[in-house]
Parts: C-alpha cells; sequence; structure tokens
C-alpha cells in the first residue's frame, strides 16, 4: 500500500520557533525535525494529525530524534465525540534509559508492521493519528 499524505496538523502540545510542527507535513525534507519548544520542560510532545483520507493502517514509519517513548493512536472524525482513541502502538522504547541519559543513538527511523508491535487496524479505516513522544529531555520527531 502507498504511503498516505498528512492532510494537516489538528492540534499539537508544543513546538520549536524554528521547527515548527508544519515540518511533519512536508515529505519532501524529512531531516526537517519537529521539536519541542526549549521552554517545555514537560519531557512530553504531542501532536493529532489528519489523514487525507481514511485508511486501514498496515505499517507506519517513524523518524525519530531523541525521544525515548512512542505511542500512537488512531481515530475517525465519524466517530462520536465522547468515543476515545485506539491504541494502534502501545508506549514503545525507541531509546534505551542509558541513550537518553549520555544523548547517544538519539536519530533513526523505527518501522512498525501489523500485528508485530501494535494491534491490528484492518477492521476499520483511520482517518486521525494522534502521537505522543516522551524524554526526560526535549522531544523532537521528524
Amino acid at each position: 500500500m502507498a504511503p498516505v499524505k498528512i492532510s494537516h496538523v489538528v492540534s499539537f502540545s508544543s513546538q520549536d520557533p524554528r521547527y515548527p510542527v508544519q515540518n511533519l507535513l512536508n515529505p519532501d525534507n524529512p531531516r526537517r525535525p519537529w521539536l519541542s519548544c526549549p521552554q517545555d520542560k514537560s519531557g512530553q510532545l504531542k501532536v493529532e494529525l489528519q489523514l487525507e483520507r481514511a485508511v486501514p493502517i498496515g505499517y507506519i514509519d517513524v523518524g525519530n530524534c531523541g525521544c525515548a517513548f512512542l505511542q500512537i493512536d488512531v481515530g475517525r472524525s465519524s466517530w462520536p465525540v465522547d468515543r476515545a482513541f485506539v491504541t494502534l502502538l502501545p508506549a514503545t522504547m525507541l531509546m534505551s534509559l542509558t541513550d537518553s541519559k549520555q544523548g547517544k543513538n538519539h536519530s533513526g527511523v523505527r518501522m512498525f508492521k501489523d500485528g508485530k508491535e501494535g494491534k491490528s487496524r484492518k477492521d476499520g479505516d483511520v482517518l486521525y493519528e494522534k502521537q505522543s513522544c516522551s524524554t526526560k529531555e526535549g522531544c523532537e520527531c521528524y
């Protein structure tokens, strides 16, 4: 299945003005990360993205730059407002505690395939994707 474009950013928790969340929408420049605001010391970075169309998700490739953990939740715009997102990928370690503390091996791409790490979403198409990253330092995604 061909990659699906992200239509737009619905919401986000923090961004560095020099590396805004809009960088996630530009597939032509994958080296421009989305960084948390330098003053944000929460250790959490969250984004809700709308895909260009509802699709079943068979795999997700995630570029990481300094996040220790990643969780991906999904949903549909047709769901009632009070219905919670469904966890596609439970909190997954992207960096070891040692690497996180020492700033080593902090960037790379992780590929998650249907049924391997998370739940299968073949029972329905997904339109919204919510990603949550966390670390002791700031978070960065691309």
